[in-house]
């Protein structure tokens, strides 16, 4: 089992272009102001889902996808053999690569009282503006666009639209921006837990819902673009390659710039970029 588990681990960063180290992603408790350190394991926010893998073991089902889990072997016949086992498999077995770019918005008026009025600053539709012409400049075919219903989110794919004509876009509360869980090491803003209850949850939500291997229907790959908030991007980061998701303010992001994951059909997760602002002058680069 460790020998093929170690097999695994090999193949999924060889299909990124890199081998990638990874690391356990479960919080081990530190001590919170003297006091001999607890070395037990944090219990994850329900919703995490179940216990995640131990250190460096990959789990291949981590987006519930895998194959095998598709199918219902108590179903199955036992007298057609392995042959029909093997086809119901092949029915199940995505054939595409998504390549997924995370757009974290422009900079934004922070000081608006109401969340309408934290509309882009003259500088933020100048970032904008770079990161349409950025994406444009890859010669990718971009299926979507999928962002944010915040304001500040819809002005960013507003901007960035008119320089992908013909991609459709779709609004959506679920990537708005939060506290998707409690960070570690902890932060002195959003201590109610109630914020991680309520914020943690639907983030999570966006997690599963939009990353994930391609559906096995999926003929070619799909380039997908999503606009969204520099929290959930980070949150969403860890979680995709299964790095311990309370690190992911640990992560920092500037406004405007590109995260690109690749999803591969065997459910192998890199990282091709976090937090691109190459193309961007130095004196546009703002984190604000």
């Amino acid at each position: 089992m460790a020998f093929r588990q170690a097999l695994q681990l090999a193949a999924c960063g060889l299909a990124g272009g890199s081998a990638v180290v990874l690391f356990t992603a479960v919080a081990v408790g530190k001590p919170r102001g003297g006091g001999d350190v607890d070395t037990r394991a944090a219990e994850p926010p329900a919703w995490v889902g179940a216990a995640r893998p131990g250190p460096g073991v990959w789990d291949s089902n981590w987006d519930r996808r895998e194959p095998l889990s598709l199918i219902n072997l108590r179903k199955r016949n036992v007298e057609s053999g392995e042959e029909e086992l093997a086809s119901r498999l092949d029915h199940y077995k995505a054939k595409a690569t998504r390549h997924i770019f995370l757009i974290r918005h422009s900079q934004y008026h922070v000081d608006g009282s109401l969340e309408k009025d934290r509309t882009l600053t003259p500088l933020g539709r100048e970032q904008a503006e770079l990161t349409g012409l950025r994406l444009a400049s890859l010669g990718l075919k971009f299926n979507k666009i999928v962002h944010s219903s915040m304001t500040r989110a819809v002005e960013t794919t507003d901007i960035i639209s008119k320089h992908l004509p013909g991609v459709s876009r779709v609004s959506t509360d679920l990537l708005r921006e939060g506290a998707p869980i409690e960070p570690d090491p902890p932060v002195s803003h959003w201590k109610p837990e109630a914020v991680y209850y309520e914020d943690g949850a639907r983030i999570e939500a966006a997690f599963r819902n939009y990353i994930h291997r391609a559906d096995a229907k999926q003929e070619e790959d799909s380039y997908e673009i999503f606009i969204c908030h520099a929290n959930v991007i980070r949150y969403i980061v860890c979680r995709a390659l299964q790095f311990p998701p309370e690190g992911w303010l640990r992560l920092s992001l500037n406004n405007g710039s590109i995260t690109h994951l690749v999803i591969r059909p065997n459910g192998c997760v890199a990282l091709r970029a976090l937090g691109d602002t190459g193309f961007m002058p130095p004196d546009k680069i703002t984190r604000s």
